[in-house]
């Protein structure tokens, strides 16, 4: 089961100021539909995650993280990420934030399985503004 969203836990570590989005480590994990991840999801897990060439356990560092304000919401996103010759079926993903012992930051639910043979999978995020960004704080 996937919830997608920001987690409960990275709302209030956001507060507390935990989170650091210009040096902190960001990575993003793919989960099979066994998986469960939800806004109760506060660290990054194994359970579920999905197992392939070309996919390697805790997922991959998202890279050129950018960090906005507009329309009175604060957001962020990433560069796509993209692996290579992977043979799988995933249903959803977690960012999460590596340098803080793997705290969770969000829940991506692709709604039904994408399943890959020997092919490149990639995320493609939402543009990165006020309405559409992938991390969003209203």
């Amino acid at each position: 089961m996937f919830t997608a969203g920001l987690t409960a836990s990275f709302k209030q570590q956001v507060l507390l100021g935990v989170h650091d989005f210009l040096n902190d480590v960001f990575k993003i994990a793919l989960y099979n539909s066994s998986a469960t991840l939800d806004s109760d999801t506060t660290v990054y897990t194994t359970t579920g995650e999905v197992t392939s060439a070309g996919y390697t356990a805790g997922g991959q560092v998202l890279l050129v993280p950018t960090v906005g304000v507009g329309n009175n919401t604060g957001y962020a996103s990433f560069a796509d990420p993209i692996w290579y010759a992977t043979t799988f079926a995933v249903r959803g993903a977690l960012i999460y934030n590596f340098t803080k012992s793997n705290k969770s930051v969000g829940v991506l639910n692709f709604g039904i399985d994408q399943t890959t043979l020997t092919q490149d999978f990639k995320i493609q995020f939402p543009p990165n503004n006020p309405e559409t960004s992938i991390i969003r704080i209203l």
